[in-house]
């Protein structure tokens, strides 16, 4: 199958210029202006923008938290992205307790094999580290799970010590592999929500009380200086406080390989999300927590100057009703996640309209960064010769109203409620297989094909 996209602008990050770009197969053939070449299909995109497709590299599809069950699985869930522009993701794969790696990955591939609708990796959750787990990152490198993740919060649950994210830091520079941390200070965060919760302050606001940005600051510094010493890259998943960013803004300075991510919820919600009347603040529970709004400012900027990479979503949908609801009585018990695959792409598309990123940065933060980083580039992440035929064709003229009644994520309820935004994909293509197209869903689940990665590219202080 031949098929031509005329007359758009292709954007990428390094320029935006008029081309066409000719699909044979599964591939790009040729992105030049004028091409007149036989096709099966020709697809006009004067007016539009013609980007490569979204690798969203931070999702949690069905992950099992708070006695509960994430609502989107890999079938709802990949099928949102489709929609929203997003071709790929990272999702994270956890192991138990004295399990083998290799078994919970390989519980996870079930999971997302004949029903994701979009190409998909994973990174793996550590919960413990030993020699028989270190073995067992080096074989997983070699065969293409390259990320893995540490947590330095939820004790007796995902929380490991210093010593052990050092361990893993350390065989990194070794095997290739490149950490990324969740950074906040696991055991004074559970001291004071235990304080919290024993005067009686129950509500949703006080899980971002409980979770202060010093305790991110302090734990991405502490993280950096471990990587530092380690002499390994580190990456910061979803950075939400001007503390942490300030972190890794001097850690790069210094020369130091640290890249960090920041989600569209740390940049459009706030803690006043939190402090909504009744209960429907725990709609916007999920940690890190959403921050005060003068924390966006600093994170837009980190954005503009590159000290943050990636835009990525954390994706972790419950439903307010059943769901969300078990933490009525304690925001300990609010299951902790939002939804947001589907709408990444058109809320980072924002901040080009506002003049807050240029055009090349927005499609470098929701695809070309994040498939260096995490080994998918140049198969993914950009429009050129080689490079898999994940295109979005994309209206930036258009204007709708996001809402739980329009999106089709699997969740009740909309973080977005009624913001009014500019930009959506109008086709999306992965592999040269239209998903999206006409306001219609063409793709199928099981589609979607695992994706061995290469050893990540070390970030560029």
């Amino acid at each position: 199958m031949r098929t031509l996209i005329r007359g758009g602008t292709v954007v990428t990050a390094g320029g935006a210029v008029r081309s066409d770009v000719l699909v044979v197969g599964e591939r790009i053939a040729a992105v030049a202006d004028g091409l007149d070449l036989p096709a099966e299909r020709v697809i006009d995109a004067a007016g539009r923008y013609v980007l490569p497709g979204g690798v969203d590299v931070h999702t949690h599809m069905g992950l099992e938290s708070a006695g509960t069950v994430a609502s989107d699985d890999f079938a709802t869930g990949t099928a949102a992205a489709a929609w929203g522009g997003t071709t790929t993701i990272v999702d994270y794969a956890g192991h138990d307790h004295g399990e083998p790696l290799r078994q919970g990955l390989q519980r996870w591939m079930a999971r997302a094999e004949g029903r994701a609708c979009i190409d998909y990796g994973f990174h793996l959750m550590v919960r413990e580290v030993d020699d028989r787990v270190l073995g067992e990152m080096d074989a997983l490198v070699d065969e293409g799970v390259t990320s893995f993740k540490l947590f330095m919060a939820y004790p007796g649950v995902y929380m490991v010590d210093d010593a052990a994210i050092f361990r893993v830091l350390d065989r990194a520079t070794g095997n290739g592999a490149l950490t990324v941390l969740h950074a906040e200070n696991g055991g004074l965060i559970d001291l004071l929500v235990a304080r919290n919760l024993a005067r009686g302050r129950t509500a949703p606001l006080w899980h971002g009380l409980s979770r202060p940005a010093s305790l991110e600051g302090e734990a991405t510094a502490r993280a950096i200086a471990l990587a530092e010493v380690a002499g390994a890259p580190v990456h910061i998943a979803h950075l939400s406080a001007a503390p942490a960013l300030e972190a890794v803004h001097r850690a790069r300075e210094r020369g130091v390989a640290a890249s960090a991510e920041t989600c569209p919820q740390y940049l459009y919600l706030s803690l006043d999300d939190l402090d909504r009347p009744g209960f429907e603040g725990a709609k916007y529970v999920c940690s890190p927590p959403l921050r005060p709004r003068r924390h966006q400012h600093a994170l837009w900027e980190g954005l503009r100057v590159g000290d943050l990479q990636v835009v990525a979503t954390d994706h972790c949908p419950f439903n307010f009703h059943g769901q969300k609801e078990l933490g009525r009585g304690s925001f300990a018990r609010i299951p902790n996640g939002l939804p947001g695959v589907e709408e990444r792409v058109t809320l980072l598309f924002q901040g080009v309209l506002r003049g807050r990123i240029g055009l090349e940065r927005f499609v470098d933060l929701v695809a070309t960064a994040p498939a260096k980083l995490f080994g998918l580039y140049p198969r993914k992440g950009t429009i050129a010769p080689g490079s898999d035929a994940d295109i979005v064709v994309f209206d930036p003229g258009v204007e709708r109203t996001l809402q739980a009644a329009t999106h089709h994520m699997n969740v009740d309820y909309s973080c977005y409620e009624g913001m009014r935004v500019r930009g959506a994909p109008e086709l999306v293509m992965q592999r040269g297989q239209v998903l999206v197209e006409g306001g219609g869903f063409k793709g199928r689940p099981g589609a979607g094909r695992f994706l061995p990665r290469s050893r990540p590219a070390a970030p560029s202080p």
